[in-house]
């Protein structure tokens, strides 16, 4: 096994920061939140990124080594793992309100960084198996629907008005948040409604994935008040929220103020690396599975985490993913370190095509 491979065991930093939090409880509550926005940033600042490519020999034997997809499997029993830990901590352990917070904060961001990218990238998989396994992880996140809409309405609608998950230029986080949320969701809902006509199946049967979707969720939320009844309902459904705001605020970041142009016949250019944003942060990349190298994964969505590309022509993220985060959580700063940033990308584009 090549050390390539085990540089993405750095991907369980977050689960077991998880594991401190959960034990040790107390001032240690909040760690989940510190190390993701606080020490990974600071780290991310002083060590070098890398935009070095594999060679087509490396890149073949990375494909056929399995630990790469070991790794990504192994997240489906910790994520379970945890969250029944949690719900057994909020259920009797004792706790004071910031413990209560911190916990469940650290929580929804495993459930979001670890349970949904790991879904994301799975979800993009041949094997019904691993499809399934990605549904796994997006279920607690209640965000199931993010398997259709993502691959045949976010990969087919990038960079357009047409495509909810695609932040507009000026488009503020939070109103963002809202639209993204609402109408991935409704568009997941006419995706499958679309397939089914196409398939000449009836809508309202169990070959419906979306009514599926919702059936699941709700059995899980119900079996969490059953079991800890009110408190533990709400906990449920509050690190889920944090898991997918913190994917939609991912999805902001790696989208915004790019677009794609409308050609005469209608349709829009084909997706090309520049139109998404790129980091090649290292350790953001190896905590999240090579996520940051969005466009490449854009440009070849088949493409799996361990052999994705870093294109020059890519428009580059002026910090990791952490960093980027926090930053467009002010959107005053945001506007202002990325404006510029996308009227020179535009300006270059324009060059290339004069040219």
């Amino acid at each position: 096994m090549k050390t390539n491979a085990l540089k993405y065991l750095w991907s369980y930093i977050i689960p077991l920061t998880l594991v401190l939090v959960l034990y040790l409880r107390g001032l240690f509550s909040f760690s989940g939140v510190l190390i993701a926005f606080f020490a990974i940033p600071i780290l991310e600042i002083i060590l070098k990124g890398s935009a070095k490519n594999m060679n087509e020999h490396d890149e073949s034997t990375a494909l056929k080594n399995r630990f790469y997809d070991l790794i990504l499997y192994s997240h489906l029993p910790i994520l379970w793992g945890m969250i029944a830990w949690y719900f057994y901590t909020v259920s009797n352990v004792p706790l004071q309100k910031y413990e209560y917070w911190g916990i469940s904060l650290s929580m929804g961001i495993f459930l979001g960084a670890m349970g949904i990218n790991v879904a994301h990238e799975l979800g993009h998989r041949d094997k019904a198996y691993e499809r399934f396994m990605a549904k796994l992880l997006l279920l607690p996140n209640l965000y199931m629907h993010f398997i259709i809409e993502h691959n045949r309405g976010h990969h087919v609608n990038i960079a357009t008005k047409e495509d909810p998950a695609s932040a507009r230029y000026n488009e503020m986080l939070y109103s963002f948040w809202i639209r993204s949320v609402t109408m991935t969701y409704v568009s997941a809902w006419r995706l499958e409604a679309k397939r089914l006509r196409n398939e000449g199946k009836p809508f309202l049967s169990i070959h419906n994935e979306m009514i599926i979707f919702q059936i699941a969720q709700l059995a899980y939320l119900f079996l969490a008040w059953y079991f800890g009844g009110f408190v533990l309902l709400l906990s449920a459904i509050l690190i889920a929220v944090v898991g997918f705001l913190l994917l939609e605020t991912v999805n902001y970041i790696e989208h915004y103020g790019l677009s794609r142009k409308k050609l005469e016949n209608g349709r829009y250019e084909r997706v090309q690396p520049w139109h998404s944003w790129n980091s090649d942060h290292v350790l953001g990349r190896l905590i999240l599975f090579e996520l940051s190298r969005h466009s490449d994964h854009h440009f070849k969505a088949n493409r799996k985490y361990q052999v994705l590309r870093h294109f020059d022509e890519s428009p580059q993220l002026p910090y990791g993913y952490p960093m980027s985060m926090l930053m467009s959580f002010v959107p005053p700063l945001w506007f202002a370190v990325m404006n510029p940033r996308i009227k020179a990308l535009n300006h270059e584009v324009k060059s290339v095509e004069q040219n």
